[in-house]
C-alpha cells in the first residue's frame, strides 16, 4: 500500500518526510491524484470534483512550463474559474497550491496566494 492511499498514513514518518515544515510537497514529481485527495481531506475539503481537478491540473501544468509559480489569475482563467470560485472550492489559492503538490513557493508568493 502506498502512503497516500489512506488518511491514517498521514502519521507515517515516510509520508510526512515528503513534505516541508509548511506542508508543501518537496518533490512535485511524487504527486498523485490519491495524494491530492488525502491532502484535501486533511484540509477539510472533502471529495474533489471536476472543477477542483481542472484547477489542480492547470496550476501543475503552468508550474511545470514556467519552472515556478504561475499567475493564479491566468490559471483561474484557463481553468474557467473565477477567483471567487477558487475560494469557494479550496478556501484560497494557497490550499489549491498545496493540494496540487507543488513545492513551497516562498514567503512573497505565499502572501499573494493567501
Amino acid at each position: 500500500m502506498r502512503a497516500h492511499e489512506t488518511r491514517s498514513q498521514t502519521t507515517d514518518p515516510h509520508y510526512l518526510a515528503l513534505f516541508d515544515e509548511d506542508g508543501f510537497l518537496v518533490d512535485p514529481d511524487l504527486w498523485s491524484t490519491g495524494m491530492a485527495q488525502t491532502i484535501a481531506e486533511e484540509l477539510g475539503l472533502g471529495p474533489l470534483g471536476a472543477a477542483h481537478w481542472r484547477l489542480l491540473h492547470e496550476v501543475r501544468t503552468r508550474f511545470q512550463q514556467l519552472g515556478g509559480p504561475p499567475s493564479m489569475r491566468r490559471v483561474c482563467r484557463a481553468a474557467g474559474l473565477s477567483r471567487s470560485a477558487v475560494y469557494e472550492l479550496f478556501g484560497g489559492c494557497l490550499p489549491a497550491w498545496r493540494i496540487a503538490g507543488l513545492p513551497n513557493p516562498g514567503e512573497e508568493a505565499k502572501a499573494y496566494l493567501g
